[in-house]
């Protein structure tokens, strides 16, 4: 088990930084990549953090209420986690002045429509409203995509610099989601150009399988992009290009409304 943490040289060198704040932290991200409860020993492990100091800050945390013991073992996630999420979401402007505009077009398009934030090497889902038929995990609020195999990532990309661009390659891990995904640079590259072209990115089954999406950035004043809109489809009911047809132009029209 792997994870990135924000947890740098740099931060470790911070003379303002809290460093037990900072090791708490870790512990809390290291369940972007679980699977399942942990134990402490598989905490310490994967946030590099001593089983004894682990230890003191998983009490103080279940103590909060921002992890919990599961009925089958272990620590996971608690409900004070979404207390956190939920004062982001009402703060965050953007996702108060799109839920309308995410609302109408799942109206008129009767298919899944997301409000992704862009984070350099990942976006980030903010607001979704469902379709008929959904995975799971891909329904839910704070799920992150790669940046570079997303449409609405390509679509953000596309709005930035070629050198920005370049960062955000340098900075992500092009592994393959799914044996659709796009990993090759100069492919990904090109997708970029295209959706600088168009003005929408389109994905099929890049982040999961058998799923179509189209998603045009949104910007702020400056041109920077801050998100994007989606609308997602099945590819068992749509062709990859009429699915384009029929969706591109209404992505294109959202996100402008809210740019």
């Amino acid at each position: 088990m792997g994870l990135t943490t924000g947890h740098s040289m740099e931060d470790r060198n911070d003379r303002l930084v809290i460093q037990s704040l900072m090791r708490a932290l870790d512990v809390l991200e290291i369940f972007t990549v679980a699977s399942k409860p942990m134990s402490l020993g598989e905490i310490a492990k994967a946030a590099g953090v001593t089983k004894s100091g682990v230890q003191r800050i998983a009490h103080t945390l279940v103590k909060r209420g921002y992890l919990e013991q599961s009925q089958e073992g272990g620590l996971k996630p608690g409900l004070r986690m979404l207390d956190r999420s939920f004062d982001y979401l009402r703060l965050n402007r953007l996702v108060e002045r799109a839920v309308p505009v995410l609302i109408e077009l799942r109206r008129v398009t009767n298919e899944r429509v997301d409000l992704s934030l862009f984070d350099h090497t990942r976006i980030v889902y903010a607001s979704r409203q469902q379709s008929k038929r959904e995975t799971f995990y891909a329904t839910l609020i704070g799920r992150s995509v790669p940046t570079f195999c997303s449409s609405g990532g390509r679509a953000c990309l596309a709005a930035l610099p070629d050198s920005e661009i370049e960062d955000v390659l340098a900075g992500s891990e092009l592994c393959a989601i799914t044996p659709k995904t796009t990993t090759d640079p100069e492919l990904i590259r090109s997708k970029i150009r295209e959706a600088r072209e168009l003005g929408y990115a389109l994905a099929a089954e890049e982040a999961l399988i058998g799923e179509v999406v189209v998603a045009a950035a949104i910007c702020d004043r400056t041109g920077r992009p801050m998100g994007a809109v989606h609308v997602a489809g099945s590819l068992s009911e749509w062709p990859v290009e009429e699915f384009r047809r029929n969706f591109a132009p209404l992505v294109i029209e959202a996100a402008r409304a809210l740019s």
